[in-house]
């Protein structure tokens, strides 16, 4: 009668022996976080200009009527009108004060490169007119699904030839899941 208890303590404290060998000797529990884990936030850069359109195809890039601002701009990854084309910048704004909250007030910044496929949602109800714009990423699809964050917009000193203004887009992006962040 005494044996089967003796074998019955001996096998629980193996077994908690072996638990507790195995939680100070896995290498699951002393990896450190990779660097795309510890990291939940990208930086982007980018420019938002007008496109290059040949004169017998000439649409307007963008067009104000009746109160709305209507674009279709592109983004590329320098200030320079020559440099590559990364996506699109495409928007609806009623800048009028009964609109100022309206859900149309979106920017949306659609990427099609090899490393990001995807477009973010930016919120354009608060514009106060100035020469830097604070925005918040509202969302995103692709690379960027579930995005938060801002977008900061500035108009840069560069005039196009046509007069238009060439904007500095710097946005600072936090994905709700951390395990899926994108290195930057």
């Amino acid at each position: 009668m005494m044996l089967p208890k003796i074998i019955f303590c001996i096998a629980v404290s193996l077994a908690t022996l072996a638990v507790i060998l195995l939680a100070l000797v896995s290498p699951v529990s002393h990896r450190k976080p990779s660097k795309n884990n510890s990291r939940p936030w990208l930086a982007l850069s980018l420019y938002i200009q007008q496109p290059h359109i040949s004169s017998s195809n000439a649409q307007p890039a963008a067009a104000a009527d009746a109160g709305a601002f209507i674009f279709h701009q592109i983004l590329t990854e320098g200030p320079e009108n020559t440099s590559r084309v990364v996506g699109k910048a495409q928007g609806f704004i009623i800048p009028l004060e009964q609109f100022a909250q309206s859900a149309f007030n979106v920017i949306y910044l659609t990427f099609d490169t090899p490393d990001y496929s995807g477009s973010l949602s930016v919120q354009a109800k608060h514009i106060a007119h100035k020469d830097t714009e604070q925005l918040t990423v509202v969302g995103g699809t692709g690379s960027f699904a579930f995005a938060r964050g801002l977008a900061v917009f500035a108009q840069t000193d560069r005039q196009q030839s046509d007069g238009d203004a060439t904007y500095h887009v710097k946005l600072h992006l936090n994905f709700p899941n951390h395990s899926r962040t994108i290195p930057g």
